[in-house]
């Protein structure tokens, strides 16, 4: 577990004083939180799991991480991004809502980190993989614009 959720892993009730007051956000977390957990390894930037590398990448939540294998360029970045509209379900790069991340700009500049490193194959939490790094970049490049 990155770092800095660990204790949000553990002790639940931390998610839902983390999130924006928005009522979507405080009914997913009712609706999708479940029981705390013991944390055996809490993870930093540098780390590596499984032959990844622990990318620390805040603003959708204070500790997301995400997951790098330079040897062939697979990223694993769970909700910095998504392939598809969270509430629509429609396909197609997108942020997170604003009311699902914490700190949008910090999600940006956290998204622009993983664009420099120009994956060829990207893994979100929500939504299709994307094996078009021309099309991942500059998707993240419009967002900084």
């Amino acid at each position: 577990m990155p770092e800095r959720d660990a204790d949000a892993a553990e002790n639940p009730k931390l998610i839902g004083q983390r999130q924006p007051k928005h009522a979507l956000a405080q009914f997913s977390v009712r609706i999708f939180t479940g029981p705390g957990h013991p944390v055996d390894r809490r993870l930093s930037e540098g780390d590596e799991v499984a032959g990844f590398k622990v990318i620390d990448v805040p603003g959708h939540s204070a500790g997301h991480a995400a997951f790098w294998r330079e040897s062939d360029g697979l990223l694993v970045l769970g909700d910095v991004l998504a392939n598809m509209d969270q509430l629509t379900l429609l396909p197609g790069l997108q942020e997170p809502k604003p009311y699902f991340s914490p700190d949008p700009a910090e999600n940006r500049r956290s998204a622009r980190k993983l664009a420099l490193l120009k994956p060829n194959l990207v893994l979100f939490g929500h939504g299709a993989p994307v094996r078009d790094t021309r099309k991942f970049v500059e998707f993240i490049e419009k967002l900084l614009a």
